[in-house]
């Protein structure tokens, strides 16, 4: 099975921050931090952050300075420090206790946007702090309470983990992993459409998240078995991809089938077929659409296409 590379990064990854783990707990650092004239803010309300350009297809994260920061925090919501970008601290704001946070900004500050549809045209980087920004305030809304003894937990390294007063239990960020994958016989791909995907036509690689005590290769066997009752032999890694909508690591291979017989899982697709390469090169005509271009499932695609004759 040919090895095929990753033609560029992933939406999502590359941060320009640096996490500064060591200082989370450095209460007079997190304090510097939170005086700081260039702190910036990264708010995220109902799991959406804040932009502007969007319309023009040009857009941008907008950062709150710590002055208007100030109001989205009065609203009560948690925060917590992300890192340091060019020595500027950085934090996210959870601002969804606000029935509508905008009106307390000033005004023209952008608009609350779902981040997926428009990773792929931010400046480099700003989707990952962004994204960053929304799985953990994601996790901190959810992981309000103690999961060992049901006691309301604490913000402990600067809102990067969870402490229980009551019965001492640690708890820290959650991410969960999937594998994605690209099956091939050579000259074809298979691709999946489910009763989620977004587009009545999309047809997509195939995942599913990684079972306990499972090797990542298995679980890519046994999805794609699975879903399709196709089987599969080598497993070549090819990238990963942060992806906190709302918590998981999406792991992404290529694998060669070994068996060409589609038996469709109704409760996992609704179809899968084998396309071929000039298909794939042009969906319309096929009648079928893409994954888009922000999905770790789009880059396996293209470079198989890229990667193959």
């Amino acid at each position: 099975m040919l090895s095929i590379p990753a033609s560029r990064p992933n939406a999502y990854t590359g941060s320009p921050l640096d996490r500064v783990s060591n200082l989370r707990d450095d209460a007079e650092a997190l304090a510097g931090f939170l005086r700081s004239p260039d702190a910036l803010f990264a708010p995220v309300w109902h799991g959406r952050n804040l932009l502007r350009g969007a319309a023009e297809n040009r857009p941008e994260a907008v950062f709150l300075s710590p002055d208007a920061a100030q109001a989205v925090r009065m609203a009560g919501g948690p925060w917590a420090l992300l890192g340091l970008w060019d020595g500027r601290p950085v934090f996210a704001v959870d601002c969804s206790a606000a029935e509508d946070p905008l009106p307390l900004l000033p005004e023209g500050m952008g608009s609350l946007l779902d981040l997926r549809g428009l990773a792929g045209l931010l400046p480099a980087g700003e989707a990952s702090i962004l994204a960053h920004a929304r799985g953990l305030m994601h996790w901190r809304t959810r992981h309000r309470f103690c999961g060992v003894c049901g006691h309301g937990c604490e913000p402990r390294s600067a809102g990067n983990a969870m402490a229980c007063p009551n019965c001492g239990a640690q708890h820290f960020p959650r991410t969960d992993p999937a594998v994605i994958m690209l099956v091939t016989d050579g000259a074809r791909c298979l691709l999946g459409h489910s009763a989620r995907f977004p587009a009545a036509t999309m047809y997509s690689t195939l995942a599913g998240f990684v079972e306990p005590g499972e090797s990542l290769e298995e679980a890519v066997r046994r999805e794609v078995l699975e879903e399709s009752a196709i089987r599969v032999g080598e497993v070549r890694y090819h990238s990963s991809q942060p992806w906190p909508f709302p918590a998981s690591i999406m792991l992404g291979f290529h694998a060669e089938a070994l068996s060409e017989a589609i038996t469709v899982d109704p409760n996992e697709l609704r179809d899968a077929r084998w396309f071929t390469r000039d298909e794939v090169r042009d969906p319309e005509a096929a009648g079928f659409s893409l994954p888009r271009v922000d999905s770790i499932a789009r880059r396996l695609i293209e470079d198989w296409l890229e990667n193959t004759p």
